[in-house]
């Protein structure tokens, strides 16, 4: 899924992206070598420290290089863009939600009771997303554990419902998050959208 948004940033247009064009999907490249470098095995380990500021940096560098392009292409809708076809425009749009949907399910995934380390170890008590498994008998082995996949589905239902849908964010930062990523979202899709028809008619 990080490749995905490397290459989805690296396609848009320069206009929308930090300059050089370059710079922030080389710099995801390399965060994402080190953290393979530094854990080969992708094996949650206790002394996780530097695996764990590795992956809340990299989910810092994606969501900024997507803010930006987010925030460059509210602008020239409002402002007047130069012209492009309702295709380029939807496409531009759609990659632009897609890396939303991949740098916040990667917040979810770091943050979530202190990250995967921590939920491994059982170190923090109360949980930050509360999925359906954690709530009912049944439905789930008694040790279940959320993995990336969960946090995925999160963040995609949250940008397309503009809000939580089966997982109740329940700190303030799930609630922060949960609404940053919704606004962005809401304001891409609507604003695209409404360009496009625009063009197309």
């Amino acid at each position: 899924m990080l490749c995905v948004a490397v290459v989805v940033q690296w396609m848009l247009p320069e206009r929308l992206t930090i300059h050089p064009h370059w710079l922030l999907p080389v710099l995801e490249l390399a965060l994402m070598a080190a953290l393979v470098v530094a854990n080969p095995h992708r094996r949650i380990e206790r002394s996780s420290a530097l695996l764990r500021m590795l992956g809340l940096l990299l989910a810092a560098v994606i969501s900024l290089a997507n803010g930006w392009s987010a925030v460059s292409l509210v602008r020239d809708l409002v402002h007047g863009s130069p012209e492009v076809g309702a295709v380029t425009l939807l496409l531009t749009g759609g990659g632009i939600w897609l890396t939303n949907i991949i740098a916040f399910s990667l917040w979810y995934w770091e943050w979530d009771r202190g990250g995967p380390s921590a939920r491994a170890e059982g170190t923090h008590q109360f949980p930050d997303l509360l999925f359906p498994q954690m709530q009912q008998q049944g439905i789930a082995p008694a040790d279940w554990e959320p993995a990336y996949p969960d946090y995925l589905y999160v963040a995609f239902t949250n940008a397309t419902a503009f809000s939580p849908t089966d997982t109740m964010p329940l700190s303030r930062w799930a609630k922060v998050l949960m609404t940053l990523q919704s606004v962005v979202s809401l304001l891409t899709l609507a604003l695209i959208v409404a360009r496009a028809v625009n063009v197309l008619q």
